[in-house]
């Protein structure tokens, strides 16, 4: 096939003359960066002044509406586990809500999530150490009832992860903080035991990274028993935040403290590593 040269007044043009589909480009497009320009708490602060403007500006993104909108207009009552992981557009939406997009491909597993028996303390769900699966499975199945409501409530959280999402590929320490935020306000207001909470952030990457270093855990904590790494988050936690009950913990003046905490510790060792790389390569260059 001879080559096509689009000119210069339309870039389109040939490809319409030929018969040929021309890409679209906000299909394809990945989702730009939110950078903030200063970093550790100073950045946070300025973040927190425009995430409202942010969150919106990611709900008018074209791809971003297309997929909301296609999700709530298929999602029904009728809508099965296997309807929705048989639907790449759905499932990319249902998946992202809860920030599990890396388990697109694993759809079998999902599918034994969603149908799993929220009232079984034995069935999978309830048995996974990450509890996003839980929150998942139980807004799926909450859609008998109104799906209208679980339609709009899955797209407001797809919107919001997408949102953090592009706050992390300006900085990761701004995403992880923005969802350490919202995941204890949330904690707040269950009535689930202190020591179950803290199964449930052990067990969550995201947020365990947040307490982690703001505590000043190394990685090696990891290797210990998960009973022994409960002792020693929640005796940290008195220390640094007051409090191991996540009715404190979740208000958000200590929220704040925590965070705040967190990115400062994060910057010092980013500001470390660097030095010592600087240094390193100093000595190399002589």
């Amino acid at each position: 096939m001879p080559s096509i040269r689009p000119c210069e007044s339309c870039a389109n043009c040939c490809f319409r003359k030929t018969g040929l589909s021309f890409p679209a480009v906000n299909e394809i497009a990945m989702p730009s960066a939110i950078s903030i320009g200063l970093g550790g708490i100073a950045g946070w602060r300025v973040l927190q002044r425009i995430e409202t403007r942010q969150v919106e500006a990611t709900a008018r993104d074209p791809v971003v509406q297309r997929a909301t909108t296609y999700f709530r207009d298929n999602l029904t009552q009728d809508t099965t586990a296997e309807d929705l992981v048989g639907d790449y557009k759905m499932l990319q939406v249902a998946l992202g809500a809860f920030g599990l997009g890396e388990d697109i491909a694993n759809k079998a597993f999902i599918r034994k999530v969603l149908e799993s028996d929220l009232g079984d303390k034995a069935s999978l769900v309830n048995r996974l150490s990450d509890k996003r699966y839980l929150k998942l499975a139980r807004e799926f199945q909450a859609r008998g009832d109104d799906p209208a409501a679980t339609g709009q409530a899955m797209t407001q959280a797809y919107v919001q992860q997408q949102f953090q999402k592009r706050v992390g590929d300006g900085d990761e320490s701004y995403r992880l903080a923005i969802n350490a935020r919202n995941e204890l306000r949330e904690f707040a207001t269950r009535s689930s035991s202190d020591k179950t909470l803290w199964y449930e952030v052990l067990g969550s990457e995201p947020l365990r990274k947040v307490f982690q270093g703001a505590f000043g855990f190394g990685n090696a904590i990891g290797n210990l028993s998960v009973d022994r790494q409960l002792e020693d988050f929640m005796s940290a936690s008195e220390r640094v935040l007051g409090s191991s009950s996540f009715s404190r913990i979740g208000t958000d003046e200590t929220i704040d403290r925590l965070v705040t905490r967190y990115l400062a510790l994060s910057q010092i060792q980013t500001a470390t590593g660097s030095n010592r790389y600087s240094a390193a390569l100093a000595l190399l260059s002589r």
